[in-house]
């Protein structure tokens, strides 16, 4: 009975821990700057979600049974927080920046781990410098000079949810960043505040056979090189969590009190990452 009981309250912290982690992940995929398949990869969903797609009819349900807790966090995560996050970021940038950067930091020792799990030799270490210095260099370039104007219709919806998805098969590209440079997030954030169909069906289905069509080679790569893709993941994750730290300019008009916030914020998302990391170890399920 006492095994029983252990064994329920086990299920139950594992499908709580993968509704946050859904949550994280769905809320990340609409800031600017993070990647909701960097998030994944942080989170130890990224192989399971590829492998699951990848042959959706192998095991079906218990995929789904898997992942459900993690749709739904993610719902709640893109839908139910779309509206403070964009007003945290209008009104408090700072303080949703840190507490998101501390949150990442925290889980990466967790996604170190993952990527040497197989092993790695030096070639992997110096693939996940290079990564995170490259990339950061190509996000802070794209920033400064990125600035398009695209019509807005189906067509157009269709290829930013597959910009959207391509933030989870390709984990460190952040999609919202994207959008921003074809000013396309603003009406997409919009569109998912007050549920306009119109926007986000074909958002949805661009999203769905961008996933399904790169789900497979995504796949390839991981059974024939690892510990390649996950280092490079790290360092795409490093890279694409440096650049999302505020600029000078936005600490502007900050109080002390203010300074004191940010800086609870960013501990106690440091604290919230270590803690999600520790858990997935402890009921990590392969």
């Amino acid at each position: 009975m006492k095994k029983h009981k252990e064994s329920s309250r086990s299920q139950l912290i594992d499908w709580l821990l993968r509704v946050l982690k859904g949550t994280l992940i769905g809320s990340g995929a609409i800031l600017p700057g993070v990647s909701g398949g960097a998030l994944a990869a942080v989170f130890g969903l990224y192989k399971p979600l590829i492998l699951f797609i990848s042959d959706i009819t192998n095991q079906f349900m218990k995929g789904i049974k898997f992942f459900l807790p993690v749709g739904i966090g993610a719902v709640l995560g893109v839908f139910v927080l779309a509206y403070p996050l964009n007003y945290g970021l209008d009104y408090y940038p700072v303080h949703i920046l840190w507490a998101f950067i501390g949150t990442i930091i925290g889980t990466l020792p967790t996604l170190y781990r993952e990527a040497g799990k197989n092993g790695r030799k030096a070639h992997h270490i110096y693939l996940a410098v290079i990564s995170s210095v490259v990339m950061f260099i190509l996000l802070l370039w794209a920033n400064k000079n990125l600035d398009l104007q695209v019509e807005q219709n189906s067509v157009t919806w269709l290829l930013s949810g597959a910009i959207f998805a391509s933030g989870f098969i390709v984990p460190g590209l952040s999609p919202s960043n994207f959008l921003i440079y074809l000013n396309l997030y603003q009406p997409l954030t919009k569109a998912i505040r007050v549920l306009d169909f119109s926007v986000l069906i074909p958002v949805a289905v661009g999203a769905i056979i961008c996933i399904f069509l790169f789900a497979k080679a995504i796949q390839y790569l991981l059974d024939i090189a690892y510990a390649t893709v996950f280092h490079f993941v790290f360092g795409v994750v490093v890279a694409s969590t440096i650049i999302i730290a505020p600029s000078a300019d936005m600490y502007n008009g900050l109080s002390v009190l203010d300074y004191g916030v940010v800086i609870l914020l960013f501990f106690l998302g440091l604290a919230l990452g270590f803690w999600m990391g520790r858990l997935e170890d402890t009921y990590k399920k392969d």
